[in-house]
């Protein structure tokens, strides 16, 4: 299985799209922002959005998915200055902000292949 790291650096080489990336998992945050981005949030902010937000979301509509909609593959988000992307991984998330012009459906397949080949099945149940 990848480091944080490494799959911070697979998935922030995809594209010059991919403005963030944040792996939270086992208890252990690791991100990491393209440098020189406008409309950037604050890193304290990104920290509680990992730590608290995210995986309470998560929890929420992955127990939702798993009733009768097939589980739950990601979670897209909607922010003024990009999208945020949240993807469920055993023991934790990745997280990953793209530019508000990306072609979000190639992106997305993009970073659901290369989640799934760093990290192997890549939605718990």
């Amino acid at each position: 299985m990848m480091s944080h790291d490494a799959i911070i650096e697979r998935c922030l080489a995809l594209s010059p799209e991919v403005r963030y990336v944040a792996v939270y998992r086992d208890d252990l945050l690791r991100y990491r922002e393209r440098p020189g981005l406008m409309g950037a949030s604050a890193g304290e902010s990104d920290r509680y959005e990992e730590l608290l937000v995210n995986p309470t979301v998560l929890t929420l509509l992955q127990q939702r998915g798993n009733i009768d909609c097939g589980g739950l593959r990601y979670i897209v988000i909607r922010y003024g200055n990009f999208f945020q992307c949240v993807f469920p991984i055993a023991r934790g998330h990745v997280s990953v902000a793209l530019e508000p012009t990306a072609n979000l459906p190639r992106l997305l397949n993009m970073l659901e292949d290369a989640l799934s080949e760093s990290l192997g099945a890549i939605y718990p149940t």
